[in-house]
């Protein structure tokens, strides 16, 4: 078989695969017993590490004999029909899946022990090897130390997806990413596929070693030029498909809900009408011909702009349903985005909620989606903001796919300038019980998959800023587990990434990104409120940015106090939307916790927090301790230089010089601004401009 791993460009960096950390499987005897195209990229791996670190890498054909014993290393399938077949030596498995034959795992789980001095990957399917191969990799030498038992592993969800906010054709105001902080597209240059395979094979490698198995190629809100990938461009997108299947990652298609008119110049796109049924069948067919492993649709529709049902006087659910019903022959699914809101609102209005549209929307829907399409869910209801509530939708859908999207770029939290790994915030919102204690969590209740909008273009470091590749990384991986601790992620990101730090690195690496998401937040938007950035790009400070605009992002400071009232009893009645223990707590300042504060409550001033500050001091002091933390951060980073490759170093150290000045200008900025809203001063007597 043909070595199948990418051979990057110089100058790229390998992320959390650098050569090394393969020397512990490369130096040793393995066993790769299976058929098939995954099978093949499992000893091409496994072959490219032997080759630079001595070991040796052998396949089997079913008819001959294992001889297993006589290697450090085995991954093999289980043969096809004995769904209980769990290799030699090998019975039912335990850990976190439970008793089980490999069988019961799906396709992508697998089991692994080790005994009798050799470590064994069983899957039953070719995904399976290839996850428990890269399992195998992040355990490095601890997986070849011990006597380990029998461990069930699979993924909490069949679909792990980054959604590309990438265009084909460079965008007048957006540029060639949306919200793309890392360089151009790794996929799109000059109005066309690039012609790259390698730099997208090695991407699809990186996303297969955290266990992202789908990647949507193009951005939601599809332009002109975009819509033709659907089409007579669709060659370009098996072009690209191509390039990631050999990682095991399906490619999905951002399409724009009024292609019938756009592209065939049909006077409607109503979706129950037959001929606009009839085309997006054909339009389906087509794209399942040029690529029979097609993952399916992702569709931003009446948001933004974009065109949607509300035009034909139809639901949600009836135009996706259209869609699903196209892709159902196939096995597609159809990717309906609940980012749904008015962004005409009039800013006099306060009874109008931009927090409570989706909610509105798409709560009296459920149970009316067809069983292949699937509502994509932002984890907040407003925008990716550094702070928010879990979106009430989560809870709301109990007959209805949903999917919980996240922003791995990082549009709100510093643009891939600053230093926020978003592990932290995730983790919560994904452990959220939309229902109470003792009820579901928000993962435990997505049936539909794990989303993010990805963070990588051609940059060298792939993220722009070379310490965000853990926020991608931290996704995959919590994609894969959603209750896996935050901090054992980001630890194997760190060893992974510098496969031989010393503890004076690791443990700089966690002093700068354990609590950047908090020191971030410090320095920005206080208490839940969001926003106040700078209009359009989002970056830097403007308190009242988006305070007069049309698109329902509001603070309401006054001079006697700040927040948004969403209570029941006097304000928007947003926080009804919540079941009964949230809606309560909620629905009280003196309940709500103070991080939420003013996301469901306008406050005076020197209203007390269970801190024992008021509102106004304790903006006064996160705004001073966050740009402290910052320049910490930067001082702690600067001692590294020696354990740290120059270019690296040097990008970071970069990196920090911007995110201190800009914390700064933050804390001016917004202290400020409410000094003179307030009139209450500094009880510690800072320098407030």
């Amino acid at each position: 078989m043909p070595l199948t791993v990418p051979v990057l460009p110089e100058g790229i960096d390998p992320a959390w695969l650098p050569p090394e950390a393969l020397r512990p499987v490369g130096s040793r005897r393995t066993l790769v017993d299976g058929v098939g195209p995954l099978v093949e990229t499992v000893h091409g791996e496994l072959a490219y590490a032997c080759a630079q670190f001595g070991g040796e890498v052998a396949v089997r054909d079913r008819g001959e004999s294992s001889g297993a014993s006589s290697y450090d290393l085995v991954l093999r399938v289980a043969e096809a029909g004995r769904s209980g077949d769990t290799g030699p030596g090998l019975g039912g498995v335990g850990g976190s899946g439970g008793p089980a034959g490999v069988g019961e795992l799906g396709a992508e789980g697998f089991v692994l022990e080790r005994a009798d001095g050799t470590t064994v990957v069983t899957a039953s399917g070719q995904p399976g090897l290839l996850y428990g191969m890269f399992h195998v990799v992040r355990l490095g030498e601890d997986a070849f130390r011990r006597t380990r038992e029998r461990e069930a592993h699979r993924p909490s969800t069949e679909l792990r997806m980054l959604d590309h906010w990438d265009n084909v054709a460079v965008h007048p105001v957006m540029g060639q990413v949306e919200r793309g902080y890392a360089g151009g597209s790794l996929f799109w240059e000059n109005g066309r596929a690039r012609q790259e395979s390698e730099r997208v094979r090695a991407y699809a490698r990186l996303l297969a070693a955290c266990g992202i198995n789908a990647v949507s190629v193009n951005n939601v809100n599809v332009h002109e030029t975009e819509a033709h990938l659907l089409t007579d461009r669709i060659g370009e997108v098996a072009y690209i498909a191509a390039a990631l299947r050999p990682y095991g990652i399906r490619t999905h298609l951002s399409v724009t809900f009024a292609a019938p008119v756009v592209l065939d110049g049909l006077v409607t796109a109503d979706p129950l009408d037959e001929t606009v049924r009839g085309w997006w069948a054909k339009a389906v067919r087509r794209v399942y011909s040029a690529i029979p492993d097609f993952g399916g649709f992702v569709v931003k529709a009446d948001s933004e702009g974009q065109p949607g049902p509300f035009t034909y006087g139809r639901s949600h659910a009836d135009g996706a349903n259209m869609l699903a019903a196209a892709l159902a022959p196939h096995g597609g699914t159809v990717h309906w985005r609940a980012f749904v809101y008015d962004h005409h609102q009039d800013w006099r209005d306060h009874a109008t909620d931009r927090a409570r549209a989706a909610y509105d929307h798409f709560a009296p829907l459920d149970g009316k989606f067809a069983g292949n399409a699937v509502l994509q869910v932002k984890h907040g209801p407003m925008d990716f903001q550094v702070r928010e509530p879990v979106s009430p939708v989560l809870g709301a859908l109990p007959r209805t796919q949903v999917a919980v999207e996240l922003q791995a770029t990082q549009e709100y939290t510093g643009q891939q300038r600053h230093v926020c790994w978003l592990g932290h915030m995730w983790s919560e919102a994904l452990c959220f019980r939309p229902e109470g204690e003792q009820r579901p969590t928000v993962a435990e209740l997505t049936r539909g998959g794990l989303v993010a909008v990805a963070n990588v273009g051609d940059d060298p470091f792939w993220t722009g800023h070379p310490l965000a590749q853990a926020n991608l990384y931290t996704f995959g991986r919590l994609a894969w587990q959603p209750a896996a601790d935050p901090h054992r992620i980001l630890d194997e990101w760190i060893a992974l990434t510098f496969p031989s730090a010393s503890e004076r690195l690791a443990a700089g690496l966690r002093a700068v990104l354990h609590g950047s998401w908090r020191t971030y937040e410090k320095y920005t938007a206080p208490l839940g409120v969001g926003f106040m950035v700078q209009p359009g790009h989002h970056y830097g400070p403007s308190v009242d940015g988006y305070e007069y605009s049309p698109w329902g992002t509001y603070h309401f400071a006054d001079r006697d106090g700040i927040g948004v009232d969403r209570s029941a009893a006097t304000g928007t009645g947003y926080a009804a939307q919540y079941a009964k223990p949230w809606a309560e707590l909620y629905e009280s300042a003196a309940t709500c916790p103070d991080e939420l504060l003013l996301f469901f409550h306008h406050v005076p001033y020197g209203h007390v927090l269970r801190s024992g500050k008021t509102v106004v001091q304790h903006i006064y002091d996160t705004h001073f301790e966050g740009v402290e933390e910052a320049e910490e951060a930067r001082r702690v980073w600067a001692g590294l230089a020696d354990l740290v490759a120059p270019a690296w170093h040097a990008r970071v150290a970069e990196r920090y010089e911007e995110q201190v000045r800009g914390a700064r200008e933050w804390r001016d900025q917004v202290n400020s601004y409410f000094l003179r809203k307030s009139g209450i001063p500094d009880v510690r007597g800072r320098t407030i401009y």
